[in-house]
């Protein structure tokens, strides 16, 4: 069974979800986090999906985002992230789905996020839309997309 909450900034928790980001999405780049990108965080909404093992009495991070806000009304998911032994089985989808309520309940109308090539069908799948160019970050191709909500 999934659970899902928000994580606060700088308990064990976040590490554990820094550490789960590192490996999902910047060792693969060949890049890491540095401590000035990590501070910038603490005022966003931290995402954690937890799940507990058969036989475990713990929970166990297997999937994250962070949500920035932009402005008064738009929010930015951003470093969204599932372990690799747990990709394919709605996860992801089930952390955006809490993201957007975590979204509107904190009064935003507007999720835009920078989507990897390689993600696309699945934010669309979502109802995501593509708005702009095509753009390079961190070394591969992004989109903007954007939902209302």
């Amino acid at each position: 069974m999934l659970h899902f909450r928000i994580i606060e900034y700088g308990s064990c928790d976040y590490q554990d979800m820094v550490a789960l980001r590192d490996v999902i999405l910047r060792k693969p780049l060949g890049l890491t986090f540095t401590p000035d990108y990590l501070q910038q965080e603490i005022n966003d909404f931290l995402i954690g999906c937890y799940t507990k093992e058969n036989g475990h009495d713990t929970e166990m991070l297997i999937g994250c985002c962070i949500l920035s806000p932009v402005d008064e009304s738009t929010i930015q998911l951003r470093q969204m992230a599932v372990d690799q032994a747990y990709q394919g089985r709605g996860i992801g989808s089930g952390i955006i789905s809490f993201a957007e309520q975590q979204a509107v309940q904190n009064g935003f109308t507007t999720l835009m996020m920078h989507a990897r090539k390689t993600a696309l069908g699945f934010y669309e799948k979502l109802g995501y839309r593509i708005h702009g160019n095509e753009f390079t970050e961190v070394g591969i191709a992004h989109y903007e997309m954007m939902k209302a909500l």
